[in-house]
């Protein structure tokens, strides 16, 4: 009796493929999970430097004045926290006020007011102020300067007096020189500042000459701007010690000699 064959068994050499293809679904797998790992740390992070952001943006925003007991009731520690803010209403009122008083001089472009976070700037243009090569103020500029002096003289604020000329020179035996000439004229406004309400301690008179121009001296217009006095009324006063935050005047806030012209 023949044996009957076993047939032989077809041996399958891609079964490998299975398995690399479930490996592959894993790795497939792990990487979304990764990605979505990624991208929730992310969203979180996003959130964290939000919050922390418009927390330190908006922390400044809490020192608004306020109000302190009676005078001589609060303790010094109490009145040095709360002598920025002050400093900064008071500078708001100050541009309020002169602003309301000035107010057809600015219009007319003689008067300019500028608010930086420092200070108040107050450009005044020399044709209301000063006759050509004069220090010797005209009738209407007395009553400015004395109205300014008397809305400024309200705040213990340092008030720095600034003169410009243009770029002409001026040689005579007053004024040597553009520096003579705007210095004279800062030192006299700054003089009757100091009788209309402004403490002299808090006064300061520098003059630049023609080195600082706002617009070229090509024209005569342009000239003109550039013949100026400017105040600048910083918004710290008098700091806990009783000194002024202000530097020494750079000339003797007196009204000098007029000379010739310019």
């Amino acid at each position: 009796m023949s044996r009957k064959k076993r047939t032989e068994e077809h041996e399958n050499h891609e079964r490998w493929l299975v398995s690399y293809a479930d490996f592959i679904t894993l790795l497939f797998a792990f990487f979304v999970v990764m990605y979505s790992v990624s991208q929730v740390n992310e969203g979180k992070y996003k959130v964290l430097s939000g919050s922390l952001e418009a927390a330190f943006r908006t922390e400044p925003k809490s020192m608004a004045p306020i109000q302190v007991g009676q005078p001589g009731t609060t303790a010094g520690t109490e009145a040095v926290a709360v002598l920025k803010p002050a400093g900064e209403s008071a500078i708001q009122t100050m541009a309020r006020d002169i602003e309301a008083q000035i107010k057809p001089l600015v219009e007319q472009g003689l008067i300019t007011l500028r608010q930086t976070d420092d200070w108040l700037e107050i450009e005044i243009n020399n044709r209301i102020l000063f006759p050509s090569g004069s220090t010797k103020l005209v009738s209407d500029a007395k009553v400015l300067l004395s109205l300014l002096g008397g809305v400024l003289g309200k705040f213990s604020a340092p008030v720095q007096v600034e003169g410009y000329t243009d770029n002409v020179p001026i040689n005579t035996p007053v004024f040597p020189s553009n520096w003579e000439l705007s210095a004279a004229r800062a030192a006299t406004v700054a003089h009757l500042l100091s009788q209309h309400g402004i403490d002299p301690e808090l006064l300061a008179a520098i003059g630049y000459g023609e080195n600082r121009p706002i617009t070229s001296n090509d024209t005569p217009d342009g000239r003109s701007q550039n013949r100026r006095v400017v105040l600048k009324i910083f918004k710290t006063g008098r700091s806990s010690t009783g000194e002024n935050n202000i530097p020494a005047p750079a000339i003797s806030a007196e009204p000098l000699a007029e000379g010739a012209v310019q």
